[in-house]
């Protein structure tokens, strides 16, 4: 059943090629509102040829088997716009969302198409054999909801907040869906590893010292918390010489007008910042059992964030003044790939180890154990 599943995941992600060539080629799709039109049309007609056929228990089997279709459209969108192939999305690049032309456009769609169509086609194996797929789809509700929060203000505040057009609504339905998926997947069973009170009594009563794993992942923290900090006030417009000459000298893409960095820096400066400092408390003390299923969601939000950050600071289509300076390249993405590493780690460390994060023994449950 899993293998039909992914087969059909297959075929709706290849079908996007044919889709958006014949869409291309008709006049009609000249007009903005045909273009949104078409497009919430093709989305409805795909949830039905879905549904009619899978009976399945669980709704967010449809869902990610339509998002495996979206997956191929901007499969699509990113090689059109690298030169790779032609006379695929022009119609929609221009009537439909012109912003995804620019390198953060072509590098989100790069991650949906391969990272998020990975998860979907996980996700869909695992609901068709009756597996938990809990751990993935917290993982997949980070990251989406990242590239959301990021991607539509700024098409909106920046170059091209004038282009927006009526297809800019085709992105409600990935604002709400992935919302909606999020709480279901959390009322899912956990599927931690099953640990014994006398195993958390033992983590529980170790000191930070006696556990280097977190003691290094707290190092990590501390400096997630200063480079956060620091790349805000830099965005933020801080007159210090050292914010001057790491917008000039290091990072000139947080000057970029398309305003993505900006808000990507803000996203991070106003959410990443409370939770790097949160987390920094659940490593010092027990019984913090919020963290594993959180340190999934952040874990897929960084890495969204950094991809597309670093990516589009290196990518072609970022004006030449705002690309990372060869000089600085190696400091630079070195400093974002550690940003992005220390979240998956600390993932790792939680769903491995959990015993650590789960319900704080007393005192005296503690003496009973013993």
């Amino acid at each position: 059943m899993g293998l039909y599943s992914a087969l059909g995941a297959i075929a709706l992600y290849l079908s996007a090629f044919p889709i958006s060539y014949l869409f291309n080629s008709l006049a009609a799709m000249e007009h903005p509102l045909a273009v949104m039109t078409a497009g919430f049309g093709v989305l409805l007609f795909l949830f039905a040829l879905v549904y009619l056929p899978n009976r399945s228990q669980d709704p967010l089997f449809y869902v990610f088997m339509v998002f495996s279709f979206t997956s191929g459209i901007d499969a699509v969108i990113a090689l059109e716009e690298d030169g790779y192939i032609n006379n695929y999305m022009g119609f929609y690049m221009r009537e439909g969302e012109p912003y995804l032309s620019t390198a953060y456009g072509i590098m989100i769609c790069y991650w949906d198409a391969v990272i998020h169509y990975a998860l979907y086609l996980a996700m869909i194996i695992a609901i068709a054999e009756r597996k938990s797929y809990r751990n993935i789809g917290l993982y997949w509700v980070g990251s989406l909801m990242m590239s959301l929060v990021v991607f539509l203000p700024g098409n909106v505040i920046g170059k091209y907040g004038s282009e927006v057009r009526p297809a800019f609504l085709l992105n409600i339905p990935y604002l709400l869906i992935p919302i909606w998926a999020g709480m279901r997947i959390f009322a899912q069973p956990k599927n931690s590893v099953l640990v014994t009170a006398d195993q958390i009594a033992e983590e529980q009563r170790k000191t930070l010292l006696q556990r280097p794993w977190d003691l290094g992942l707290v190092g990590f923290l501390l400096f997630a918390v200063i480079f956060t900090l620091f790349r805000g006030l830099v965005v933020l417009d801080c007159p210090s010489e050292m914010c001057f000459d790491y917008i000039y000298q290091q990072e000139p893409y947080l000057r970029d007008p398309v305003a993505y960095p900006k808000v990507q820096m803000l996203v991070f400066l106003f959410y990443g910042l409370p939770y790097f400092c949160i987390c920094i408390y659940g490593l010092l003390f027990p019984g913090s059992r919020w963290m594993p299923d959180w340190a999934l969601i952040c874990a897929g939000a960084i890495a969204q964030a950094q991809f597309s950050h670093v990516g589009s600071s290196l990518h072609q289509r970022t004006p030449f003044p705002y690309r990372t300076p060869e000089g600085a390249w190696w400091t630079v993405v070195l400093s974002n790939v550690i940003y992005a590493l220390g979240p998956h780690l600390l993932a790792y460390r939680c769903l491995r180890n959990p015993a650590f994060f789960s319900h704080q023994v007393s005192r005296d449950e503690d003496k009973k154990t013993q």
